[in-house]
C-alpha cells in the first residue's frame, strides 16, 4: 500500500448470514481528505464505516490505516487510539454536565491530568459550547447534543475520523455549525469519512465521494472529477416577458438540448451542451431578440442529481 493513503481497503466483504452488506470493495483515501459516502438506505455505508473504524470484523479483505494492517485484535491498540468514530445513534448521558461528560471520556482515553482540562476547553471552544460546560446534557438542544457527541469523538485528538449520518435530523443552522467544525478539523490535517443523506452538505464539505449501491462501491473519485464526468451544464433563465417567446429563441440554439419550467415561476432550467463562452453567446442572442431577462446563471447539475442519475444507470 502506498504511504500517502490514510485509509485503504482491498477485497472488503461483509456477510450477515446469507446477506452480503459490503461486496468485494476496494477503497483508497488520501491523508487529509474529507471523503463522503453516498447511498440509499441498505447500500452498505454504515457497515463499511463500522469495519473501517474497527467496530465490525470483515468477512473477507484487508484494511490498512496509514500503511498499517488493521484488525480488531489487541495488537492494534496504537492504531485504534488514533481513530474517532461517531455512529448515528450514540447515546448521551443526560444526567451528566457537559464538562463531566467530556472529562469522563478524556479519562477513558487516559489523557494526563496536566493536559486533560486544557483539552476539554479546546474542544468546547471548537464546538461553541464553552458557556454550556456546567449545563446538564438533558437541557441541551439536539444540535448542541450532536456537537457534544463530536467533541467526545475527538477529545483524544484522533487523526482518522468516521462520522455516520452526523447531521441527521438537524435544522439548517445546526447543520451549518457542524459543517464549520468539520472544516476546521480538516484544516488541522484530520482525514474524515462522512456519510449523509444531505448531499448539499457533502458537496460543500468533501474533496472526494464514494457512491454505494447494494454493497458495491460504484464510483469513487474526487468531487471535481465526478462533476466533470457526470454533471451536465445547466442555465437558469428568468424572464419578465412571455415564456413562449423565450422558448422560441432557445429552440434556435443547437446547444440547448431541453428545458423545464420551474414550478410557479417564469424561470427555466435549461440543459446546455456548451461551455461558458457558448452560454455568453446564448445570452447575447436572447438580449438581441428582445427577451426581458432578470436572471441568467450558468451552472451544473448538483451532487443529488448525479447520484440519482448513477443510481438509475446501475438499476438499468
Amino acid at each position: 500500500m502506498r504511504p500517502e493513503f490514510a485509509i485503504a481497503a482491498y477485497g472488503l466483504t461483509k456477510r450477515f448470514d446469507n446477506q452480503i452488506s459490503v461486496n468485494d470493495l476496494d477503497l483508497e483515501i488520501k491523508s487529509g481528505e474529507v471523503y463522503g459516502l453516498i447511498g440509499a438506505n441498505g447500500a452498505g455505508k454504515t457497515t463499511l464505516i463500522r469495519m473501517l473504524a474497527g467496530v465490525e470484523e470483515p468477512t473477507l479483505g484487508e484494511i490498512y490505516l496509514h500503511g498499517n494492517l488493521f484488525s480488531r485484535d489487541s495488537n492494534n491498540l496504537t492504531i485504534k487510539r488514533r481513530i474517532g468514530y461517531l455512529p448515528d445513534d450514540y447515546p448521551l448521558y443526560d444526567d451528566l454536565t457537559v464538562w463531566d461528560y467530556l472529562d469522563y471520556f478524556a479519562r477513558l482515553y487516559r489523557i494526563p491530568a496536566s493536559r486533560r482540562h486544557h483539552r476539554i476547553y479546546e474542544v468546547l471552544d471548537l464546538i461553541q459550547l464553552g458557556n454550556k460546560r456546567k449545563s446538564l446534557i438533558v437541557n441541551l438542544s439536539r444540535g448542541m447534543k450532536q456537537r457534544l457527541s463530536l467533541a467526545r469523538t475527538i477529545i483524544h485528538e484522533p487523526i482518522l475520523l468516521f462520522l455516520d449520518e452526523p447531521v441527521s435530523g438537524l435544522d439548517p443552522i445546526s447543520r451549518r455549525q457542524f459543517r464549520d467544525i468539520i472544516k476546521v478539523l480538516q484544516e488541522a490535517g484530520m482525514t474524515i469519512v462522512i456519510s449523509s443523506h444531505v448531499l448539499s452538505d457533502l458537496a460543500e464539505l468533501c474533496t472526494s465521494v464514494g457512491i454505494m449501491e447494494l454493497g458495491f462501491l460504484v464510483e469513487s473519485s474526487s468531487l471535481k472529477d465526478i462533476c466533470q464526468r457526470f454533471a451536465r451544464p445547466q442555465i437558469i433563465i428568468d424572464t419578465l416577458g412571455d415564456l413562449a417567446i423565450l422558448e422560441r429563441e432557445l429552440k434556435k440554439n443547437s446547444l440547448v438540448k431541453e428545458w423545464e419550467v420551474i414550478s410557479g415561476s417564469n424561470r427555466l432550467r435549461v440543459n446546455f451542451a456548451g461551455d461558458n463562452s457558448d452560454s455568453a453567446e446564448l445570452l447575447r442572442s436572447l438580449i438581441l431578440a428582445g427577451v426581458s431577462l432578470t436572471e441568467f446563471q450558468y451552472t451544473q447539475e448538483d451532487l443529488e442529481t448525479i447520484f440519482f442519475k448513477l443510481g438509475h444507470q446501475q438499476a438499468s
